[in-house]
């Protein structure tokens, strides 16, 4: 199946604190914006921040690979050179990591790199990366 770019809209508390961290530390091309949301160019997907007075919940965690992942949370597949740019940028900036940034199933059929944190609004994220693309899908 060719990959086809996918569109999320998510929940934001701040639009000025989302389009800071977005656009600015994650560096993500603005769209279209309006008062009560924001298009970005997420790594070829579109994703589209809403603005909400609503307070967001903190995720709920599984247990995976000995950590507590969050269940709901979104991100991006990054080649390693840049998914290890991005954890040093992040790091750089202060960010405080649900998971710091790892080797996961080291040694074993889906192995990758991982860390998980949050926007400003409490999204959960997360960004990966596989020495080989061909185990992202692998069983």
């Amino acid at each position: 199946m060719k990959a086809q770019p996918f569109h999320l809209a998510f929940p934001v508390t701040s639009l000025e604190k989302t389009r800071e961290f977005y656009e600015g530390l994650l560096g993500c091309e603005v769209g279209r914006t309006s008062e009560r949301w924001i298009d970005f160019n997420f790594w070829g997907n579109q994703m589209s921040a809403h603005l909400t007075e609503e307070p967001i919940a903190e995720p709920a965690a599984n247990p995976v690979d000995g950590k507590q992942v969050p269940i709901k949370h979104f991100g991006a597949i990054l080649e390693m050179d840049e998914w290890k740019a991005l954890a040093e940028k992040l790091k750089a900036n202060g960010i405080e990591f649900i998971i710091e940034p790892y080797i996961r199933f080291e040694g074993e059929v889906g192995e990758q790199a991982t860390m998980f944190f949050m926007d400003p609004s409490g999204n959960a994220l997360e960004f990966k990366s596989f020495a080989d693309f061909d185990q992202i899908f692998a069983s």
